[in-house]
């Protein structure tokens, strides 16, 4: 197990050095700009190293549970076109409602998978729904240094515990994310590009599903250590729309966004972000011993999520007036 671990760490570490080179010679670099959180030319793209672990690590566990085949052929086959349709991406920009498109035909094939795997509608409709949706935050939330990869990481480790055989799959994320991580974080030197994103919240979802159908304890609960990200990438995305605002174009107005821009680093957030979705998780742990809670328990975690977006929003507006309002007043 732990020379597979390795393996994995090493695959996202010497694949993102690669990738990094390859960006630079093929000139794909993110220069800063007022919709972006960065202030340095950065290559992008570097993502594929995780993709890459994350198809061998599905290999393994076909080649040992071949009762799952189906999943897996389905999960490699999605991952695949998200991180393919991902990768054009990175070169070279293609419509939204096109890599929508592409998403939906992955979340079906792994909604297809379920069906068949477990017999249940229910699920079926949940691997869709979450395939769709966190393939997307993910790619919204990765705005600033190592937040989207540590978010990962963490969440997959949770997973690693709960999802039976595909635990190998959560340790490979894991692992290949660490192996990504010192090139993203604290300084970046490569950036997911769509390819890294949209893969990592596609084989999160996965992982949540086949968590779900083997839980032993309320699934409502996995919601608790995915709250920072779906509380502020969902309710950002619905602010912009009643603003009326072009929702799926690219924009810094998500809560970590903001603060990071008014703190002057990427480092703090993305360590208070890996804060909450770690205490996520130790709310999780507490609340399987008491089920009775665990719906008042997740709802509780998901408000005090949604308060504590909208503080920072607030208090970063507030600021955000006070100082142009100083700098009107001392141009007068």
């Amino acid at each position: 197990m732990a020379l597979w671990l390795l393996l994995y760490f090493v695959i996202g570490l010497a694949g993102t050095w690669v990738a990094r080179r390859y960006a630079i010679r093929r000139e794909l670099i993110d220069h800063p700009g007022e919709r972006r959180s960065h202030d340095m030319p950065t290559p992008r793209g570097g993502g594929i190293s995780i993709v890459l672990a994350l198809l061998i690590a599905a290999c393994v566990i076909g080649w040992r549970d071949p009762r799952h085949i189906v999943l897996v052929a389905a999960f490699v086959a999605g991952l695949l076109l998200v991180s393919g349709v991902g990768l054009l991406d990175d070169h070279r920009p293609l419509s939204p409602w096109l890599r929508l498109g592409v998403q939906a035909l992955a979340s079906m094939l792994v909604a297809l998978a379920a069906a068949g795997t477990w017999g249940s509608v229910p699920l079926a409709l949940l691997a869709f729904v979450a395939t769709m949706a966190l393939t997307n935050i993910w790619n919204f939330m990765d705005g600033i240094n190592g937040l989207a990869v540590s978010q990962a990481a963490l969440v997959a480790l949770g997973l690693a515990f709960v999802s039976a055989s595909w635990g190998w799959l959560a340790l490979a994320l894991v692992a290949a994310c660490l192996g990504f991580l010192p090139f993203n974080f604290p300084r970046a030197r490569i950036f997911l590009g769509d390819v890294g994103s949209g893969a990592l919240g596609f084989a999160l979802a996965v992982l949540l599903v086949i968590a779900t159908a083997g839980a032993s304890f309320p699934p409502v609960l996995l919601l608790m250590p995915l709250a920072a990200f779906v509380v502020d990438s969902s309710l950002t995305l619905a602010r912009r729309m009643l603003r009326g605002e072009r929702w799926w174009m690219p924009h810094a107005q998500h809560a970590y966004q903001r603060w990071a821009a008014g703190a002057g680093t990427h480092t703090i957030v993305t360590l208070v972000y890996a804060g909450w979705t770690a205490i996520g998780w130790l709310c999780v742990w507490w609340l399987t011993r008491a089920p009775a809670l665990a719906t008042v328990g997740c709802a509780s975690w998901l408000a005090l999520s949604v308060a504590a977006w909208a503080c920072v929003q607030y208090l970063l507006s507030t600021d955000r007036k006070s100082r142009t309002a100083a700098i009107r007043k001392d141009g007068r």
